[in-house]
């Protein structure tokens, strides 16, 4: 036997314990440092991330992520607000005022043609590199591109058109490569309970850009109301006075969504690595512990012995099990079916959904000025209404459907959510495309409102999350951005698609309402497909509620990880519904969990804290815990209950008041095995088997295993 191996003796030296910042991140060092087995070690750490309470420290991570995504979104969709003013300001002489539909379509798909290029290449470089090394570049790329693109000024040399077009790509680069960064650092750095929430949270920030858009440009209509009101209705009456106001009110709206993203950068360059990719990639033991110190302190990383560093990791690092990114486990890995199909279904309904959501929501303003929402008697009334009416699609529809995927994300699980609302956005399409002219107005809004709060209590929200989860941490950042990158070229697709469409057969310039677009049925008719392609490929997606990523990836499931309970399904038809139908998936977190397998009884440690239970702690000296007016019913109590230790409880009485078997008992650990205490490696449990249909039964001994024979296995 290797003696190399055994670690410590059972009674453990004395350590320095730290108790700062402990409330959110437990302090492995404390526990794992004596820990010879890297893998061992490596399992412990990640399922304390896993099993950590949600506290302050999470706020700010979902908080300094969700900030890029309130600018993404507001640089996105602001130009949807700014066209009808470039086209009054710049093509006055040309084209009547009127935006030409090739510099419209160019605009609006040149942000998404740079994010394709962002999401694939940070994705990429976050999984070679280190993800804190780019975080925070992608948000100085987004604040340089937003305000050259509010300072631009034609010349001879340079058109408006090529100078927009440039800066928003440019722009697209650094809002795509925010994308993969800040899905891959939330979600590793998240607590399995929240992680949906989390993630869902710091996405649900691109429904408050949208809201901040459509705010911005509404205060500014109003402050330029005197220069817009002496006009008609027909943009071609705005005259120099009215041009000069509309000037200045596109670059204030397109400038001010910078500002926000000025307050994140230095939160963005100051995060450490994340622990899974110091682990698994890096294969530094020591510095993925102290990047998670770092962190909870706000210093730019955790300060280690290097010394130390580079004798654990040449001795230990190299025996982490996890293998390394390269080019034949690429194909080694995804050339298997159950991992081919993940990546194809993220990408293939990431895609089908940009195809609608961005063909609708950077046309907000001609499909409500079709249905009758956005015109006016002025062009100021115009501007007005259009601001009015995005305001009304984002707080009645977009903002709800947002935070209802929050609320819900972690325990009815991204797939049903996923595939109903592909489904619902089916029938909401077909339902505007084949009875468009039978509906009125109010009819036509409600249905796009709905629309909008199916989006995001959807799948524009399910899109982001699963595949930030379902990756190797070696492939995840890339896995996303390449999931992300096929949504924008959907997004492209669209507004090639879209303009065109929608302008088939108008009469401009001075058209209104359906006249200016009226191809919106087929357009609807078209999208209801997609969205019915995208409900077919979403049921080859993996369930990834409740479950630890490491899981997810396809490691082997043990009794550290956090997916206790989950049920063991039989074969045949219901067997295959539960492993393969949409509903299927790990135990329901969020509102639904488990106490921790690792906190003892309520203990008088510090400030009344539970205390975590050393992996070779002895029964005897768990801290006692007192019953409150509680009278005993049924057997007595067995010997080591009698002396304060309430894991060994059985009672068969049949008088007793039936309970959960987990109620009360701190030290149950569903689905494990019963592992007790600690992570259970020295110590073996027998439950009771009274009645053998029951996996949960109660602690009847405990037994010291040879811990030589446990690592050897």
């Amino acid at each position: 036997m290797d003696h190399d191996f055994l670690g410590e003796s059972a009674v453990p030296p004395t350590y320095t314990r730290t108790y700062g910042g402990n409330a959110a991140f437990h302090n492995f060092h404390n526990d794992y440092s004596h820990i010879q087995d890297p893998n061992l070690r490596r399992r412990l750490a990640l399922s304390e991330i896993d099993k950590v309470p949600f506290g302050w420290y999470h706020v700010r991570a979902v908080v300094v992520a969700g900030i890029g995504f309130f600018t993404d979104s507001y640089d996105i969709f602001a130009i949807n607000l700014v066209t009808s003013i470039l086209g009054m300001v710049f093509w006055q002489q040309t084209n009547q005022g009127v935006l030409p539909t090739n510099v419209n379509t160019a605009v609006k798909a040149a942000t998404s043609g740079g994010a394709v290029i962002g999401q694939v290449g940070f994705g990429w470089l976050a999984d070679l590199i280190g993800r804190r090394k780019m975080y925070g570049m992608e948000l100085a790329i987004i604040i340089l591109a937003t305000l050259a693109q509010s300072l631009s000024a034609p010349s001879s040399a340079v058109t408006m058109t090529g100078l927009l077009v440039f800066w928003r790509v440019v722009m697209g680069i650094g809002i795509g490569g925010d994308y993969p960064l800040s899905a891959v650092i939330t979600s590793e750095f998240a607590p399995t309970r929240w992680r949906g929430a989390m993630m869902a949270a710091v996405f649900s920030m691109q429904g408050a850009g949208q809201f901040a858009a459509a705010l911005v440009a509404l205060i500014t209509t109003v402050s330029f109301k005197e220069s817009f009101l002496n006009t008609t209705g027909a943009w071609s009456s705005c005259g120099d006075d009215c041009q000069r106001a509309g000037d200045r009110a596109w670059r204030i709206i397109i400038g001010f969504g910078g500002v926000p993203a000025v307050f994140a950068l230095y939160y963005r360059i100051t995060i450490p690595e994340t622990p899974r990719y110091t682990f698994d990639v890096g294969h530094d033991i020591e510095k993925a512990e102290a990047d998670v110190k770092a962190y909870m302190k706000n210093q730019k990383e955790g300060v280690v012995d290097p010394i130390s560093q580079q004798q654990t990791k040449a001795r230990m690092g190299k025996k982490l099990a996890v293998p390394k990114a390269s080019w034949p486990d690429v194909f080694s890995y995804f050339s298997q079916w159950q991992n081919f199909k993940v990546i194809f279904s993220t990408t293939a309904s990431w895609f089908f959904l940009d195809l609608a959501f961005y063909g609708l929501g950077l046309n907000n303003t001609i499909v409500l000025n079709a249905i009758g929402y956005s015109t006016g008697n002025t062009i100021y009334a115009s501007l007005l209404n259009t601001a009015i009416g995005n305001l009304v699609l984002v707080c009645a529809g977009a903002i709800p459907g947002y935070w209802t995927s929050v609320a819900t994300i972690d325990t009815l699980g991204r797939k049903p959510i996923q595939i109903v609302g592909f489904f619902l956005l089916t029938v909401i399409f077909v339902v505007i495309g084949f009875a468009y002219h039978s509906l009125s107005s109010k009819a036509l809004l409600a249905l796009y409102v709905l629309a909008q709060f199916f989006f995001n209590f959807g799948p524009n929200t399910t899109t982001f999350i699963i595949p930030g989860e379902c990756f190797p941490t070696r492939y995840r950042s890339t896995g996303h951005g390449i999931s992300a990158a096929a949504g924008k070229i959907g997004a492209i697709i669209a507004q090639v698609i879209a303009n065109p469409l929608l302008g088939k057969g108008a009469s401009p310039p001075n058209c209104q309402g359906m006249q200016c677009s009226p191809w919106l049925p087929h357009l609807m008719q078209i999208f209801a497909l997609f969205m019915l392609c995208g409900t077919i490929v979403s049921f080859l997606l993996p369930e990834t509620k409740g479950r630890t990523l490491e899981e997810i990836a396809g490691e082997v499931s043990t009794a550290l990880d956090i997916r206790n309970g989950s049920a063991t399904v039989s074969n045949g038809f219901l067997g295959w519904w539960a492993r393969s139908g949409p509903f299927s998936g790990g135990k329901p977190a969020g509102f639904n969990y488990v106490k921790s397998p690792n906190l003892g009884p309520k203990s008088p440690g510090l400030r009344g804290k539970r205390e975590r239970l050393g992996i070779m702690a002895s029964p005897e000296l768990l801290p006692k815990k007192v019953e409150r007016g509680k009278k005993e019913h049924g057997r007595a109590r067995s010997e080591s209950s009698a002396n304060g230790y309430d894991g060994s409880v059985s009672s068969t009485s049949a008088h007793a008041a039936p309970r959960r078997a987990d109620e009360n008992d701190d030290l149950y650990l569903a689905g494990a095995g019963g592992a007790l205490p600690g992570w259970g490696a020295g110590w073996s449990v027998q439950m009771n088997d009274v009645n053998p249909r029951r996996t949960n039964g109660r602690v009847e001994s405990i037994m010291l295993n040879d811990v030589g024979k446990l690592i050897n296995k």
